[in-house]
């Protein structure tokens, strides 16, 4: 079948890409960026990539025009809690209007548990795109998950952090709200099962795991997992607003994203009608078996997506690609440079490594402060980490950067900053080759500022710059002390 897949570069996408090739399935991924996606154009291998914002009017020319079916996979939850209900209604209708001029049979979408009834804004969110969907011309298979466990989604990484770094938590209301976690292998097996089901087509269906359980009960039973023994004390009175900025401050999340996280927290969102397990039979993940299999891609060093890809910043995806290239005026720069004391790979080695558990080679502290910063003014700060321990790609999260370009073969990095600021700010590595033969390493450290504010910024932390990007240089040039 030819398949379209939005949002192929999301959590999911990256998972479903993969299965569905191994199905035999011809997949067209439609990306926003094809800087940001790692996998290439290859109609030989039956994959097939291609370019478009779903936010800006469609060109059909450029997009695929003869389909079997679709998944769409795009979400806004990351995004302010009062714009991204209407940016998730025009993405669907633009996406509902041209999928009905492809011929497609059958358009496949994840949605959110949830009685109708009682609905956070997020999840009200979710039905309105159902209903757009269903307004178009191509049959629609709803899905709809609560909470997905697996290595580098959301949930998972909300809980790991929760569990891992508070002896003590505090229990709010919503803690004690039922909820029927997925593992992320049951979620995907079911999205490939209904490709093609004429028993699915047209047809609405709860997905969840074989448990019920509180958040309180996972969080328990996450701890159990990881050995770890943890006190959870309720507390009577803790506003929607005040656990926003709990699990922010403790977490990896973003506020948005807490916020509509919270929000859905709120309500019960149990599978009510559970069909889908006759038409799709499957043997389901208990909780604790995905917690360990999440923990297994973890210490292997395989996990393919996490939920940090998404851009977090202000800045979508497109306007992201315009700063690959770094401004030279109206800028600021501080301009290192240091030959290479070790083998080149062994220094590509370690900037390919830099950041999460890994540091920043000299003065953590003062990173750990900067990010400290960035959290209490509302950005990103360092917690989000990075996917994988030792691989960059376009797009991925790096603390509080996010990565443009990421070259092995010409050696060139190049780190956008999403941390707060009042301008913008770039930190790219590059290894420079002199013509007798020797090797250096280039760090060049550029600011935009914006306005007053941005240069008064600039001239506040010049002092600080010779001690960490100095050290830092050092750290990434200097062949390590044996």
């Amino acid at each position: 079948m030819r398949v379209l897949l939005t949002g192929a570069n999301g959590y999911i996408g990256m998972r479903l890409l993969p299965l569905l090739l191994e199905a035999g399935h011809e997949v067209h991924c439609l990306v926003r960026s094809r800087s940001r996606f790692p996998v290439e154009h290859d109609p030989e291998r039956g994959v097939h990539v291609h370019e478009a914002d779903l936010l800006e009017p469609l060109d059909a020319a450029s997009l695929p025009s003869e389909l079997d079916a679709a998944y769409y996979l795009v979400h806004s939850l990351s995004t302010s809690a009062g714009d991204f209900g209407a940016l998730e209604a025009r993405a669907a209708q633009a996406f509902a209007d041209y999928l009905g001029t492809t011929g497609a049979r059958q358009l496949i979408y994840l949605g959110g548990l949830g009685d109708d009834g009682a609905l956070s804004q997020h999840l009200d969110s979710r039905r309105n795109v159902e209903r757009l969907l269903r307004e178009g011309a191509v049959p629609v298979t709803v899905l709809r998950a609560a909470i997905i466990v697996g290595s580098g989604s959301a949930s998972f990484e909300i809980m790991r952090d929760l569990v891992e770094k508070l002896p003590v938590m505090v229990a709010p209301r919503w803690l004690r709200s039922l909820t029927q976690p997925i593992a992320v292998r049951d979620a995907l097996g079911y999205l490939v099962g209904v490709l093609g089901e004429p028993r699915a087509i047209g047809e609405t269906f709860d997905v969840g795991g074989p448990e019920v359980l509180t958040y309180q009960t996972m969080l328990e039973r996450f701890a159990a997992v990881r050995g770890l023994r943890r006190s959870i004390l309720p507390v009577p009175v803790l506003t929607p607003r005040l656990s926003s900025y709990w699990l922010y401050f403790v977490t990896s999340t973003s506020y948005p994203l807490a916020r509509n996280l919270v929000d859905s927290m709120k309500v019960d969102v149990v599978a009510r009608d559970e069909r889908i397990r006759d038409i799709i039979p499957r043997d389901l993940i208990p909780y604790d078996e995905a917690v360990r299999l999440a923990f297994q891609k973890i210490e292997q060093h395989s996990v393919v997506s996490s939920w940090t890809d998404a851009v977090v910043s202000s800045r979508s995806a497109l306007e992201l690609d315009t700063l690959v290239q770094v401004p030279r005026q109206a800028v600021y720069t501080d301009e290192r440079s240091m030959a290479v004391q070790d083998d080149s790979d062994a220094v590509l080695e370690r900037v390919w490594r830099l950041g999460g558990t890994n540091g920043w080679y000299y003065a953590d502290w003062l990173w750990w402060l900067r990010g400290l910063l960035d959290r209490a003014l509302g950005g990103t700060g360092l917690r989000r980490g990075r996917r994988h321990p030792f691989e960059l790609r376009p797009g991925d999260a790096l603390d509080f950067w996010r990565v443009l370009v990421a070259n092995r073969d010409t050696g060139r990095l190049v780190l956008y900053a999403e941390m707060r600021l009042p301008g913008e700010a770039w930190l790219e590595f590059e290894l420079v080759n002199g013509d007798d033969g020797s090797c250096a390493l280039r760090q060049t450290a550029t600011f935009r500022p914006r306005g007053l504010a941005g240069r008064a910024y600039w001239l506040g932390v010049t002092p600080f710059h010779a001690v960490v990007f100095g050290g830092l240089l050092r750290g990434l040039a200097e062949a390590p002390a044996r």
